[in-house]
């Protein structure tokens, strides 16, 4: 062998010994390392990452030095694998990441690790059929620690349809796959725990979806008691982890025990979460009745551009607030048997009930309302203001400013919910009123529905709201005396002021409507009710009086209410709604544009808040309906009483003729005036002592008013305590609790029925009846009007009268300008007076026809008005001695 070759071997022997020597020292250091990180192993393990990470390589080798030395160095082999692939690590290289925030506070904000499955094949775990049975159970009971806490094992993966990425899949939870060569046994109870860990990642999912801004405080609540849940679920883990660590008896089977409360606990609140996620729309549900309230959502969306805020996608449902807790109630119901999952169900109830209550004292206890997510059971529509109530003629501020959520009343508040309603309402008008203070914290209200004292809270805080707003009203703002007031203007009660107010506003009243001035008729009123010595003069409340010029016809506009709103169905119960002001419609008849100021004329009236509540502008509307009809009775009655004073002193009526048929035409008419005078008079007697008067008494009976007519006083029943909430005598309280005897929706309600009987009873809810009076008005009229024309036709027709006022010299007749006799004035004289008596009682006849009908099937108060009225329908010529 040459010198080369020796040197050649020498140095090789060299490096063999050199390499032997490394591989010493190696091994050495990697004992070392092998026995650190058996020391730091728990440490190391606590790290809940992908198990794929070099966190996982560690925990591998330290299982592989626990099984001992008689797996040889099979551990080590995959070390040397990923020695010798490092171009594979290279490429597989994961990052976590920052993902968007979103608006849930505590949602992770750490990107999906990779799925098990996309890892290199060198990074796969020695295969289960290849483990002793004994190392399969431990190698599975590690990858169920890891699995529980919502991470992928070497063993145990996600099934092939889940993705992470994808939120509704995270929501219901994936489906784990065993990888192939696990014993049977071990297997089957490993997939029957597994469950648990679907519905921990599931309930994870839904935690971060709920927790988002705009599911509303109920859900957020909700949530927290869920995260306090799954707190305990994580310090399990941890607990498990240190048996499976320091306990070497602790099994699958063990682990199985362990888990199954814990995991009956997550199964209950994983329902819950499905059921929720699919009130919410995120999660389809196979029973949708689409029964979201799509003009609620329009009136939000309204409310929300008004606001110039920002509305969540129209046609959603959400499950909120009460919706929320409505759900959990009725779950609860239905798990009555279970006692552990109704103890969950109770505490999460609890604890979601807790800012939802906290609304409903703000509510009770101080009128106001603090809900940003729209989730309480009351809606406040902050566009209604109080400032429009002068305009407003259906009731909006009253009926529609604070509103129920039918979908988000929870089953506990059902029963009282419109005393929650009322609650609030009353005490937000004392409060704008300054009667509340609302710097005062509420102390001592139930802060959970499972309070005993829950239900006494609603209704004290019901009659403490009743009582303060009954006291502002009766008291403060002394409403006996403004309802006094306006029956004096609007009923003529007492109204020798407004006797005195039309003749010096007659010159001006004559004029078409549109020509009216109605600052001088304003100046005429506000004299004659400074006037000493009249009733107004003492009423402090006169100068609200104000007078005004409706361009639309009683009757017209009466009809358009009727055809509109139903009236003749719904007056009696004072359901209508739409008084729509006519001065305000759009459309107006030629008609209507003829019609002189008596016709037009309305008196208006200034109510201050909080009375606007009560006398409100439909109200006071149905005031002035009544008004106007009064008064054209009033002005017909004086213009049949002017007629009568002109054919008492005119020398055409006085004058005795020779021919017969004129004095029979003279009877005739003398007649016929009286027949239209009883029939006014009868008709303005029954409407305001048989039904006004009758009704007002009944109205103040009901209130808690002995007489209702002293003008000194007001009798109206005392205003309890503030705890009773006490009107009057209380005698309509009956199944009312003890402490609220009368209530402000009553007082109103019995306002409203007052007026709607009014109206009925006065014919002017029947379009037919209105018609038939329409007619019989304008016929009266006509012929009061034709007084002066009948004058001049008796001259006319009389030779020897026509000759005597052609020869007077003193200041002419209104005969003077006929030129002399002409024989045919007295035929047109005959054919009229046959005319107006044949149109007055054929329509009066129909009228007494009508009225026995609806006496007999709705109302008999018009019996006695059929008794009155039959007086005139059967005068004849001899009748009516008394008007001629």
């Amino acid at each position: 062998m040459s010198s080369g070759a020796q040197q050649r071997t020498g140095s090789a022997s060299e490096k063999r010994s050199s390499t032997n020597q490394s591989r010493t020292h190696s091994s050495a250091a990697e004992r070392r390392i092998e026995r650190t990180s058996r020391v730091t192993r728990e440490t190391i393990t606590v790290r809940t990452k992908s198990p794929l990470k070099p966190a996982s390589e560690s925990r591998v080798n330290g299982r592989g030095k626990r099984e001992g030395n008689s797996a040889g160095g099979s551990r080590d082999e995959p070390v040397r694998k990923k020695e010798d692939a490092p171009g594979l690590i290279a490429k597989w290289n994961p990052k976590a990441s920052i993902i968007a925030h979103t608006t849930a506070p505590l949602a992770s904000r750490i990107s999906v690790p990779p799925l098990a499955s996309t890892a290199p094949v060198s990074l796969q775990p020695q295969p289960l059929n290849q483990l002793a049975p004994e190392e399969q159970e431990k190698a599975v009971i590690e990858d169920l620690l890891f699995v529980f806490m919502g991470f992928e094992g070497q063993y145990i993966r996600y099934g092939e349809a889940y993705d992470p990425l994808d939120e509704k899949d995270r929501l219901l939870g994936p489906a784990f796959r065993i990888l192939p060569g696990l014993d049977p046994s071990l297997r089957d109870l490993t997939m029957s725990m597994l469950k648990m860990a679907t519905h921990y990642i599931g309930i994870e999912a839904f935690l971060e979806v709920l927790s988002r801004e705009e599911y509303g405080s109920v859900n957020h609540a909700l949530c927290a008691a869920v995260r306090k849940l799954i707190k305990d679920y994580l310090i399990l883990m941890a607990q498990l982890e240190h048996q499976m660590l320091t306990n070497p008896t602790f099994t699958l089977h063990v682990l199985n025990l362990h888990t199954k409360p814990t995991s009956h606990m997550l199964f209950q609140i994983y329902n819950l979460s499905i059921e929720l996620l699919k009130a919410n729309s995120i999660l389809e549900d196979d029973n949708d009745s689409s029964s979201g309230d799509s003009e609620d959502d329009l009136e939000n969306i309204l409310e929300s551009l008004r606001e110039g805020g920002t509305q969540g996608v129209p046609g959603k449902k959400f499950c909120k607030g009460g919706s929320t807790l409505g759900l959990i109630t009725k779950r609860l119901a239905s798990m009555s048997g279970d006692p552990s999952a109704r103890t969950l169900l109770t505490t999460l109830l609890r604890e979601a009930s807790t800012p939802y209550m906290s609304m409903l004292n703000e509510w009770l206890h101080h009128g106001g309302i603090r809900d940003p997510h729209s989730e309480f059971l009351i809606k406040e529509q902050k566009s209604i203001k109080r400032e429009r109530l002068d305009q407003d003629y259906t009731d909006e501020y009253w009926e529609k400013r604070y509103t129920v959520r039918e979908n988000l009343v929870p089953p506990q508040l059902e029963g009282v919910k419109d005393k929650v309603l009322l609650a609030g309402k009353y005490l937000n008008v004392v409060r704008e009123c300054g009667g509340v203070d609302i710097s005062k914290e509420v102390r001592d209200v139930p802060t959970t529905f499972n309070d005993p004292h829950f239900l006494e809270n609603v209704n004290a805080a019901y009659a403490y709201a009743n009582s303060a707003l009954l006291k502002l009203l009766l008291t403060t703002h002394a409403l006996p005396s403004r309802l006094r007031s306006l029956k004096h203007y609007f009923f003529l009660d007492r109204s020798d002021f407004f006797t005195y107010f039309l003749e010096l506003s007659a010159s001006e009243l004559k004029k078409p409507a549109r020509e009216v001035n109605t600052g001088k008729l304003q100046s005429l009123l506000d004299i004659v009710l400074r006037q000493p010595g009249s009733v107004a003069a003492d009423d402090p409340f006169k100068e609200d009086v104000k007078v005004a010029m409706n361009e639309t016809s009683l009757t017209e506009w009466l009809m358009k209410i009727v055809s509109v709103t139903g009236l003749d169905q719904d007056a009696a119960t004072g359901a209508v709604s739409s008084y729509t002001p006519a001065a305000a419609m759009s459309t107006t008849s030629e008609k209507d544009t003829k019609i002189i100021g008596f016709e037009a004329l309305v008196l208006d009236y200034a109510v201050p808040f909080p009375l606007s509540l009560v006398v409100s502008r439909v109200t006071l509307t149905r005031y002035q309906l009544l008004f106007r009809y009064l008064l054209s009775l009033r002005h017909l009655e004086t213009l049949l009483i002017s007629a009568w004073a002109d054919q008492s002193k005119s020398p055409a009526w006085k004058h005795r003729s020779a021919n017969p048929r004129i004095e029979s035409a003279k009877r005739k008419a003398f007649t016929l005036r009286a027949r239209m005078l009883i029939f006014v008079q009868q008709l303005i007697y029954y409407c305001t002592a048989e039904v006004i008067e009758p009704n007002w008494q009944g109205l103040m009976s009901r209130l808690g008013s002995s007489d209702g007519k002293g003008e000194g006083h007001d009798n109206w029943g005392s205003v309890g305590a503030a705890e009773t909430g006490v009107v009057g005598d209380g005698s309509s309280s009956e199944g009312k609790e003890e402490g609220v005897k009368r209530t402000v929706d009553e007082l109103m309600q019995d306002h409203v029925d007052f007026l709607a009987t009014c109206l009925k009873e006065c014919m002017l809810t029947n379009s037919k009846l209105l018609k038939l009076n329409s007619k019989i008005i304008l016929a009266c009229t006509a012929f009061a009007n034709y007084t002066s024309s009948f004058s001049r036709y008796i001259i006319a027709a009389d030779p020897a009268l026509a000759a005597k006022v052609n020869t007077q010299t003193t200041a002419p007749t209104p005969g003077s300008t006929t030129g002399g006799f002409d024989a045919s004035k007295l035929e047109k004289l005959e054919d009229l007076l046959q005319r107006f008596d044949e149109n007055f009682s054929r329509h009066l006849k129909i009228l007494l026809d009508t009225l026995n009908y609806l006496a007999a099937t709705e109302t008999v108060v018009f019996l006695s008005l059929c008794a009155r009225l039959s007086t005139g329908g059967n005068g004849g010529e001899g009748g009516g001695g008394g008007f001629g």
